[in-house]
């Protein structure tokens, strides 16, 4: 019933920015008629104040500052390919409650199915078949340690592959943990390969990234101290929140690592990034963050992997990117 009443307190709150935000001018620039889901596109939720907040915006690769179109749907967070977008919501009401649903790309419902909490991370796999989503059972925020997941794989065609990844073996050096602390969130699936994936799993203080199998049903730890991975497209690096702070205090920095070499790299970004990366390109990233003094609005910054570069705007008043490729 805590879990229940602090999810209900956290949607309350959220409702009210929303509320908020709906009445206030717009800050982006929207193009008239309906939005197109098409190649070489970026999708995210929309966090500019006034009609439309909320909803799936477009806009081309080839001008992410120009005008976006908006979907109807509204989504806490959104991730697409060309054939199917997941959209993870809330629904306020008398008793709120959360939901997955997938659209097609007329942006209609093709299927839906309810989620234990509240919305955290999605991805879709490449071929477009596999969804995966993280919410919070407990707690509403990865900063203070104090929360719980749970993260399902799922067909987007119905059916269940994967279920809750709690209930794979989880190996670190070759040892199963079986601590009841166990904690897997942000999936990202590898590209050609339908049975691999990568996640973050925690445990007793420790923080893996792990190598999943769905076929075996295992968790294999591979390296330390990554979360929220992000695979990138030619399947060589895992972009990552990194914390440089304390378990108290915690400080996410941006940083990838290549799988081969097993090097880690840090890149430039001073601010906290509490999201999970996507890759615009082989050598761009793609990342959220909350504008200061503006409740409930964000935007999307852009970072090479360059460890000199310096991050810039994408999208303006934006948060959850997905390229669509």
């Amino acid at each position: 019933m805590l879990v229940i009443a602090a999810a209900g307190a956290y949607a309350a709150n959220a409702f009210g920015r929303f509320q908020e935000s709906r009445t206030a001018a717009s800050a982006a620039r929207v193009a008239a008629g309906a939005a197109v889901l098409q190649q070489a596109s970026v999708l995210f939720r929309n966090t500019a104040p006034g009609q439309g907040y909320g909803t799936i915006g477009v806009v081309p690769l080839s001008d992410p500052a120009g005008e976006r179109s908006l979907a109807a749907a509204a989504c806490d967070r959104v991730y697409g390919t060309l054939q199917n977008i997941v959209c993870l919501r809330t629904n306020r009401g008398l008793v709120t409650n959360f939901e997955a649903a997938v659209l097609g790309s007329d942006w209609q419902p093709a299927r839906s199915w309810a989620l234990p909490g509240i919305p955290s991370r999605t991805r879709i796999s490449p071929d477009g078949s596999l969804v995966a989503t993280t919410v919070f059972v407990s707690g509403h925020a990865y900063g203070n340690g104090n929360f719980s997941t749970e993260t399902s794989i799922t067909a987007v065609q119905g059916g269940t592959i994967a279920g809750n990844l709690e209930d794979f073996a989880l190996l670190v050096n070759g040892t199963r943990i079986t601590a009841a602390d166990r904690n897997i969130w942000g999936v990202t699936f590898a590209p050609g390969q339908s049975d691999t994936f990568y996640a973050t799993a925690a445990s007793s203080g420790r923080i893996w990234l792990v190598k999943g199998s769905i076929a075996a049903r295992t968790l294999t730890a591979i390296y330390d101290g990554v979360e929220c991975p992000s695979i990138s497209p030619d399947g060589t690096r895992i972009a990552y929140k990194k914390n440089t702070g304390s378990a108290v205090a915690v400080h996410w920095r941006v940083a990838y690592l290549d799988l081969a070499s097993g090097k880690e790299t840090v890149l430039s970004e001073p601010r906290s990034v509490d999201d999970q990366i996507e890759w615009l390109d082989d050598r761009t990233l793609l990342y959220g963050l909350t504008r200061d003094g503006a409740a409930g609005d964000s935007d999307i910054w852009r970072i090479t992997t360059d460890p000199a570069s310096r991050s810039s705007v994408y999208i303006e008043h934006a948060w959850s990117p997905s390229v669509v490729r």
